[in-house]
């Protein structure tokens, strides 16, 4: 008897539907064609505990399972169910009728219990688009799968209940969850505040041009001068998700297999601080079996690489291209995928190896040229693609100990957020672009255009810094967001001389 069942496959953070067919014919043998890899071709022997276990049999025929399309490579463990239920349905102890109607995945315990899988939120909206009544997974991935509307999700706990569920003898209900109830509940809930900082105003005055422009930025510091304090509490002044950011950046995490079973929704910016042992493939992305790496996990939020200098510059260049395009593309042999990574990148580091230069109480005991090659870790081309370089100094006592409450975020957001209304209404004719760090060349030029007093200031502070090109077009962005902050339609001399000061850690300029 042949018998059809339906999964899915995620490839990049989109979904494609699977036909799991199930043949059982005169024989002995168990085959599955269709480009498995090893784990599905391991399910057998988890299909087969899985439904002994559960009073069920496995046939003692030739099986012959297809995933089709063919040419496309299927991997993981998460057809168990797929198969295991055509399996049953092929061999007569399910009810086929409703089959059709549904996706079913889910990665079988030998005791037939479900255990979670990954991408079930690109899972459920392909599942919709394509026509299907219900998705059927794992109780763990249902609230994730929920948020799509239009679409009814059954959350199981083991496959009796899915057998119970299509033989009649079970009634499952479906998981319902408010998609736009969850998300603005939990929205702008942070756990750290920037009025938890003492002092350090001019750093968090960066931070604030940072986030309302999109810009990124590089802190330089000693040890305990508050560099990974401040950048914890950037998200914290970014303007909320939108829904539609939400749903983009849950779909990552999806696939990643980063939701807990709690959450249906990521409803505040990512913050992610991989450490610097990191590998180049688990910072962009890829690998065998490809997957989103940290940049895409920050999509929408904020990278943070804590000391610089210590990681690979392999993984440091490899990240310049998705700086700028906002995506990662992951290539292979037979097929490419591609992961967005629209991120701020925030990056922090001891200005030498001591830690100690140009410290104000502290003498620094690095010998000589060893500031400067320390600096030079990292790359030029890097560094150009980093807007704001900002040098921090350590907080005095009497700012430690005041009682005075230090600015929330909330009201730094407010500001950042009108900034934001401005910069989006100037680009609303461009849909893609909502920040001024995501100007190209020639919109810079069109919207950033400066006076003849700004063009001379400019120009020196190209020649004795040695700015490149691209830092030129980095500084009018800022002043551009500076501008905006201050609610002036122009750049004025000030917006531009603050900008130019947020370049003045610039290669030769950091070590003296």
């Amino acid at each position: 008897m042949l018998v059809k069942t339906f999964g899915s496959a995620v490839y990049g953070i989109q979904a494609i539907t699977i036909t799991v067919e199930v043949n059982i014919a005169p024989g002995t043998k168990y085959f599955i064609v269709g480009l498995p890899d090893v784990a599905i071709k391991e399910s057998y022997f988890r299909i087969d505990s899985a439904l002994k276990n559960c009073n069920f049999r496995m046939p003692r025929q030739q099986v012959v399972v297809n995933m089709a399309p063919a040419d496309i490579k299927k991997e993981g463990s998460s057809y168990d169910l797929t198969i295991a239920t055509a399996v049953l349905a092929a061999s007569g102890q399910l009810e086929t009728a409703d089959l059709d109607k549904y996706i079913i995945m889910g990665e079988l315990s030998l005791d037939g219990s479900l255990q979670p899988i990954k991408g079930a939120l690109p899972i459920a909206v392909q599942a919709r688009k394509d026509g299907f009544k219900g998705f059927i997974l794992p109780k763990q991935n249902a609230r994730e799968a929920a948020i799509v509307n239009d679409i009814e999700v059954y959350g199981v706990e083991n496959i009796t209940e899915v057998v119970g569920f299509f033989n009649g003898t079970i009634k499952l209900e479906p998981v319902i969850v408010n998609t736009r109830e969850e998300f603005y509940d939990s929205l702008c809930n942070y756990d750290s505040d920037f009025s938890d900082v003492r002092g350090q105003e001019n750093i968090k005055r960066a931070l604030e041009i940072a986030a309302a422009g999109g810009h990124n930025v590089i802190l330089i510091g000693p040890p305990g001068a508050g560099k990974t304090m401040l950048a914890r509490r950037l998200p914290s002044i970014l303007p909320p998700l939108s829904l539609h950011e939400s749903l983009e950046t849950t779909k990552i995490h999806s696939v990643a297999g980063k939701l807990a079973a709690a959450d249906a929704l990521v409803t505040i910016r990512p913050f992610r601080s991989p450490h610097h042992t990191i590998s180049d493939v688990a910072l962009v992305g890829g690998g065998s079996n490809p997957a989103p790496g940290e940049i895409s996990l920050a999509h929408n939020g904020v990278l943070f690489l804590d000391e610089l200098p210590e990681f690979k510059r392999s993984a440091l260049e490899v990240m310049r291209q998705p700086l700028e395009e906002r995506r990662v593309t992951i290539s292979r042999a037979k097929f490419s995928v591609d992961y967005p990574s629209s991120f701020m990148l925030v990056a922090s580091m001891n200005p030498c190896p001591c830690g100690y230069y140009n410290h104000p109480e502290k003498d620094c005991i690095c010998p000589p040229g060893m500031v400067q090659k320390y600096l030079s870790k990292i790359s030029g081309p890097l560094l150009d693609r980093i807007d704001l370089h900002v040098e921090v100094t350590p907080v005095n006592f009497s700012e430690l100990s005041s009682d005075r409450l230090a600015e929330k975020s909330e009201n730094i957001r407010e500001r950042v957020i009108k900034a934001r209304e401005v910069q989006i209404e100037r680009f609303g004719n461009r849909p893609d672009l909502h920040a001024n760090a995501q100007m190209s060349p020639q919109m810079v030029r069109e919207l950033c255009k400066i006076d003849s007093a700004g063009q001379i200031l400019l120009k020196k502070a190209m020649e004795k810094l040695g700015l490149s090109a691209r830092a030129y077009d980095r500084i009018l962005k800022v002043a551009r967001t500076i501008a905006d902050l201050a609610g002036s339609e122009d750049i004025k001399l000030e917006h531009l001389a603050e900008a130019i000061h947020f370049r003045s850690l610039d290669r030769e300029g950091w070590a003296g």
